[in-house]
């Protein structure tokens, strides 16, 4: 394929899941030529199949939307984690390096947890993973940062988030609404406290970190770790009881320990992202969770109707 040199190419890795189809919604082919793959189109942990596909589309970005995210099936299956989580973000990291490409790369405040804290992490705060997931997508991060130092010609950043949820795929608002039309009640735990990040609203500072690339706008001194959630603050029950509210349902949410839910990993009890550094450097308003919230049951609601 030759290259339109007044479009710049950009491949979008695991583009079935939550962040790659909202991005898919926002690719309108004027600012760039986007490549969306998935596991069944691409290998990104086989760096042979990763720098020819770069190599045969002219790729100049890459969105890496691909991870391994069953907290709980990591624990068991560490290998297959690491293998997505760590070794394919350094895969692809040093395909950008040798195609001369930029990398944006989705990673996870379960990075955190480890060590309990009540105040929100800045990107300058030492990681503390509490389990395998965790673990990998932090080596995923190093696994980068190692591939592309400081001086290479690569650009690169580390977009952190947390408890994404959309109109697509499987997450906690469409399983809430799932089981409000099946029971009376529900219990939801009240003791982890984070912040929900619509994927809409992640997928448009994602997008406009691409375009700055694609522009030539990003130095390498913007390189680096980013935090990105919606504004506020809410335990998972808050979440539910919201979701509730907001489709009218008459099903009563309930407030649990975390422990009533035996789980393999400890899951991080605050993991308030500061979004601090994003917002001064895009000059962004994020929106109020509850704001981005609306706008997604919306959409599923009248899904649901039609």
């Amino acid at each position: 394929m030759a290259k339109d040199d007044t479009l710049k190419n950009i491949l979008v890795t695991g583009a079935n899941g939550q962040l790659g189809t909202s991005l898919a919604l926002m690719a309108n082919g004027e600012d760039a030529r986007f490549f969306f793959t998935d596991v069944d189109t691409l290998d990104i942990t086989d760096y042979r199949a990763v720098s020819r596909y770069m190599k045969a589309n002219h790729i100049d970005i890459v969105i890496n939307c691909a991870a391994y995210t069953n907290v709980d099936k990591a624990e068991d299956d560490r290998e297959a984690a690491f293998k997505v989580n760590a070794e394919a973000p350094g895969i692809l990291a040093k395909a950008c390096r040798v195609n001369k490409a930029s990398l944006i790369h989705i990673s996870t405040d379960y990075v955190f947890g480890k060590e309990r804290s009540t105040k929100p992490r800045t990107e300058e705060v030492k990681p503390s993973p509490s389990g395998v997931y965790g673990e990998s997508k932090l080596a995923g991060e190093m696994r980068i940062i190692e591939e592309l130092p400081e001086g290479s010609s690569a650009r690169y950043a580390i977009v952190r988030t947390a408890w994404l949820y959309s109109e697509y795929g499987r997450n906690f608002v469409k399983t809430m609404l799932g089981l409000f039309s099946t029971k009376d009640r529900v219990s939801v735990v009240f003791d982890q406290v984070g912040t929900p990040t619509y994927a809409g609203d992640l997928a448009a500072v994602v997008y406009r970190i691409a375009m700055e690339m694609a522009c030539g706008q990003w130095r390498r001194i913007d390189n680096g770790i980013y935090n990105f959630t919606d504004e506020g603050v809410c335990s998972w029950y808050d979440f539910a009881q919201a979701v509730a509210d907001e489709s009218k349902s008459c099903c009563k949410v309930l407030p649990c320990h975390s422990d009533e839910f035996p789980s393999k990993v400890r899951r991080p009890a605050f993991s308030v992202l500061d979004k601090g550094k994003i917002k001064q450097r895009f000059q962004i308003e994020i929106p109020y969770w509850r704001e981005s919230l609306r706008i997604c049951l919306k959409t599923l609601l009248e899904q649901h109707d039609s």
